[in-house]
């Protein structure tokens, strides 16, 4: 059974947190029409069926799929929750949309890094967000997510590494080490002693120490105690 991934147009988010002050949490998630749709692509307009049940008061949903492969009906079953606005609808819809993931349709979005949009954009608990562009590694994982607003304004990014700000490596530079001189001088010892530890050539103008070693000769060199004149 080859079940597609989920196209960007096929996602919608829902705010899953709202806190003042700090920022809105995002879900994804398809709706019953996406599974319908895919089940026809797959397997053919009567090449599936659904029926639902109830046991113990929960309403079940059953989704067989014809396999070519087997020559055979396979069933995947799930319950559903209620909505918060329809009880029976919500949970009919639930149960079929949870039967379809059992059957592969949309488990990628399991794989969604958590989404946060902080609440220095501006947005209340009413926007509505939608998936602009995703995509998906060879283990059908979510790799890239971008996320606009009502407007269409970008409000998150995830995986895009030429839009990811690149983070620039600390260097140890010339100014750097001239203090490290001053601080040695300041009480009373010689350049050798911060050139051997820097391995620095002085007359070549070579700095090779790493920013860790820096940051520890630093502070080796600012813990001594200042020589005695004349010692």
């Amino acid at each position: 059974m080859d079940i597609r991934l989920l196209k960007a147009n096929e996602i919608e988010c829902r705010i899953g947190t709202f806190k003042e002050g700090k920022g809105i949490s995002l879900l994804l998630y398809k709706d019953a029409r996406v599974d319908m749709r895919i089940l026809d692509e797959v397997f053919g307009f009567d090449g599936w069926e659904r029926e639902h049940q109830l046991i113990d008061g929960k309403l079940f949903c059953t989704v067989k799929v014809w396999s070519e492969k087997r020559n055979c009906w396979i069933s995947k079953q799930d319950v559903g929750t209620e909505s918060n606005t329809e009880k029976e609808k919500g949970q009919v819809s639930d149960s079929f949309k949870r039967a379809c993931f059992n059957l592969g349709i949309g488990r990628e979005l399991y794989t969604s890094p958590f989404i946060w949009i902080p609440a220095s954009m501006g947005y209340s608990k009413y926007e509505k967000f939608e998936v602009k562009e995703i995509g998906y590694n060879d283990d059908r994982e979510i790799n890239m997510l971008v996320i606009v607003d009502s407007k269409g304004k970008e409000c998150f990014r995830f995986g895009d590494k030429t839009k990811q700000v690149k983070q620039v490596k600390r260097e140890v530079t010339e100014t750097m080490v001239k203090a490290l001189y001053k601080i040695a001088n300041d009480k009373g010892y010689s350049d050798d002693m911060v050139e051997k530890a820097s391995k620095r050539d002085y007359k070549n103008n070579v700095i090779d120490i790493s920013m860790k070693d820096y940051m520890t000769l630093k502070a080796k060199l600012e813990g001594l105690e200042a020589k005695k004149v004349g010692a």
